[in-house]
């Protein structure tokens, strides 16, 4: 079976690219209205229209991507309280994903990989991209991609399930590259839609978010925080929903079973939409929060009652191979039934605080902590 759902597909679509229902009042202030724990203070450091994912140069710029805006940004001065936002590519389609590398900026657009070469020194007049990839997968839902450099000098990309649910099996992954695009490998499969991975600073080991199949009520199924412990690992999509809701269309319940695929190192909230994902590493925060994994929580559509709208944490272990529980972190953007923001992404910052990006309020926060 191959073929996008209506319901969770195309009205979903519209809905993300709209981004504007259920907007509470312009009063927010998310210094005073974000519920942090103590120490802990957030603000709002620029307004980027749509941010979504983000990536540093290596001169301090602070490049964005968008979804609905179809425009990446350049931010400079964002740290030293006087940003000055550029757009440096605009008219392209869902540029939601940016990673820098040598010099040269990428974009993941929804069927090409580009790179803009030499883009820090060229922010005012920047050049035409060059295209690395022009016939990525990008059909219906889940089109948009989220990259990053690993240490290893590859480039990594998350394909999403072109569906609500169904049996894709070349989408649904993550993949890893050359910088040039060549060398295309497939590292994990079964992932609905991962928008936001890291790597544990310990043990290099890939660590990303999904989220679950749309329509099967309020409470089921929950979202993921996966681990990838061996490359090649298969998550479970389309038959296996967490760890053990088993897909109710037969046909999709016949390709796999819940026990011959990896469950999740963490359950999360149903329908939270987890996107961002970042294992803190910084020097700013207390020690305990070393080693943690922070998650943006984009906020349900397919629930009676909203959920998510947040930042959360799971503590891991020591040796940074288990989740420990799931707590909020931040908290305020969702009160009742109407919403101020929608977190997308997290960064972070060279003097270790956190950067995070609203998409629906347009906004890049700065989390930092003082004893």
């Amino acid at each position: 079976m191959n073929g996008l759902q209506t319901l969770g597909g195309a009205g979903l679509l519209t809905m993300l690219l709209a981004g504007s229902a259920g907007a509470a009042g312009a009063e927010f202030d998310p210094a005073t209205d974000i519920t942090l724990p103590d120490g802990f203070r957030i603000e709002q450091i620029a307004d980027v229209p749509n941010a979504r994912a983000m990536a540093w140069g290596d001169k301090g710029t602070l490049f964005v991507g968008t979804m609905a805006k179809g425009t990446v940004y350049a931010v400079t001065g964002i740290l030293q309280g006087n940003p000055v936002v550029r757009s440096i590519g605009e008219k392209l389609k869902m540029p939601t994903g940016v990673a820098f590398h040598d010099g040269a900026l990428y974009v993941a657009e929804r069927k090409r990989l580009i790179r803009y070469p030499g883009i820090e020194s060229r922010l005012d007049n920047p050049p035409e991209p060059e295209v690395l990839l022009d016939a990525l997968p990008g059909k219906g839902l889940h089109s948009w991609k989220y990259i990053a450099f690993g240490d290893d000098g590859k480039l990594y990309m998350t394909i999403g399930s072109p569906c609500n649910v169904c049996d894709s099996p070349d989408q649904g992954v993550i993949e890893r590259m050359n910088p040039d695009g060549s060398g295309r490998q497939i590292i994990a499969r079964g992932i609905r839609n991962s928008v936001g991975f890291d790597w544990h600073p310990q043990t290099g080991e890939l660590w990303f978010s999904d989220n679950n199949r749309d329509r099967l009520g309020d409470d089921q199924p929950p979202g993921e925080l996966n681990r990838l412990a061996k490359e090649g690992a298969h998550f479970g999509f389309p038959f296996c929903h967490g760890k053990d809701v088993v897909e109710p269309q037969p046909e999709l319940a016949a390709l796999g079973s819940c026990a011959d695929s990896v469950p999740p190192a963490q359950l999360l909230g149903p329908h939270v939409a987890p996107l961002g994902v970042h294992i803190y590493d910084g020097d700013m925060f207390p020690e305990e929060y070393r080693g943690q994994v922070f998650i943006a929580e984009h906020g349900s559509w397919d629930r009676s009652e909203k959920i998510g709208y947040r930042v959360t944490r799971v503590p891991l272990s020591p040796d940074g191979t288990g989740a420990l529980g799931y707590e909020v972190f931040a908290s305020g953007w969702l009160v009742g039934d109407e919403y101020s923001g929608r977190p997308v992404a997290l960064l972070p910052a060279p003097d270790g605080s956190l950067l995070l990006s609203d998409d629906h309020r347009g906004a890049i926060y700065r989390i930092s902590y003082t004893d």
